[in-house]
């Protein structure tokens, strides 16, 4: 009888995935270490900070992390999931992914490990998020590696659609999730042109400014192991601040376009609105809103989303001149 982990052993003892097609079982094998890695790095954690948050050794978490476990219980996958910080729908990807099963239904995000220690700043960003709630449009605080601190409903109705991804949720880090989430195109108009190469022009000036910083340099490596990205980044991104000037780059007062998550309404115009007071300052953060405006003509409505499947997109790149340009 096969175990109920869906792994069986070799002589060494290692374990490997079993099932009817040994193809798609090592595909999994590999999907589960990617996922695992990529989280990790994106955190800028090494294998010795994430063996310190399980508590265990150096030598178990790789063990871990190559997928040599003998059965990945709730307890290891929800430990996991509070060590890799990750949301309620990250956690989900993690199951699914991992055992192929929802999580507990009991287990719940620690959204506060994304507040500040500081009890003054913590009262000043629940207010904060108070007034978010307020404005009607989509609305969210991100620091300088675009990880997101808080988004209102708006923002969260804007991306409904969009389906888990271990990195790159568009609540968790922004600019992973423009840059390498599938769906991100059939919520943002115009996705390479408009939201890929400016966002990338403003990585680099970031990570130009903290060349040190940990998180910054994971997004950096994973650019670089997209070839698609990777030829935005050192093609199209020179080339269209060649073409339309540094200041293009601004993410403030930007006019851009997303789909309407009401597809009456669809393809929809989009004002880019940055805003900082002195306690966000102090933190490091920056509220950014989404002004939606009047709808563009007779656009069509949202594409749906073809869930399972991977989005079918033209990898040429519209902003990268032709290699004999270079």
């Amino acid at each position: 009888m096969s175990p109920s982990n869906g792994l069986s052993h070799t002589p060494t003892g290692e374990d490997i995935p079993v099932g009817d097609e040994p193809v798609r079982g090592a595909v999994r094998l590999e999907r589960r270490k990617e996922l695992l890695r990529r989280r990790r790095e994106e955190l800028g954690l090494s294998q010795e900070d994430m063996a310190s948050r399980l508590r265990i050794s150096v030598r178990a978490y790789g063990n871990w992390e190559r997928g040599l476990v003998k059965e990945w219980t709730d307890r290891k996958l929800l430990a996991l999931a509070e060590a890799l910080e990750m949301s309620e729908r990250q956690c989900f990807w993690l199951f699914r992914v991992m055992v192929d099963r929802d999580p507990p239904p009991t287990w719940r995000a620690p959204e506060e490990n994304r507040l500040p220690q500081d009890p003054v700043q913590r009262d000043y960003l629940r207010d904060y998020a108070a007034l978010m709630e307020s404005v009607p449009y989509p609305s969210f605080l991100v620091d300088h590696r675009w990880d997101v601190a808080l988004t209102n409903s708006a923002f969260d109705q804007l991306f409904q659609a969009v389906r888990p991804h271990p990195t790159a949720l568009p609540d968790d880090n922004f600019l992973r999730f423009v840059l390498f989430h599938p769906d991100a195109a059939a919520v943002l108009e115009d996705h390479e042109p408009s939201w890929c190469v400016p966002l990338l022009a403003q990585f680099a000036t970031a990570l130009a400014a903290s060349p040190e910083d940990e998180g910054l340099r994971s997004i950096r490596q994973e650019v670089a192991r997209d070839p698609f990205m990777e030829a935005a980044y050192r093609y199209g991104v020179p080339h269209w601040l060649s073409t339309y000037g540094a200041e293009a780059a601004e993410r403030d007062a930007a006019v851009l376009a997303v789909r309407h998550p009401d597809p009456s309404r669809g393809v929809v115009r989009c004002r880019v609105v940055c805003e900082n007071s002195r306690m966000l300052d102090a933190m490091g953060l920056t509220r950014i809103t989404l002004v939606l405006s009047t709808p563009q003509g007779n656009a069509p409505g949202p594409a749906p989303i073809a869930h399972g499947t991977q989005q079918q997109t033209d990898r040429r790149l519209r902003a990268v001149p032709p290699l004999a340009d270079h």
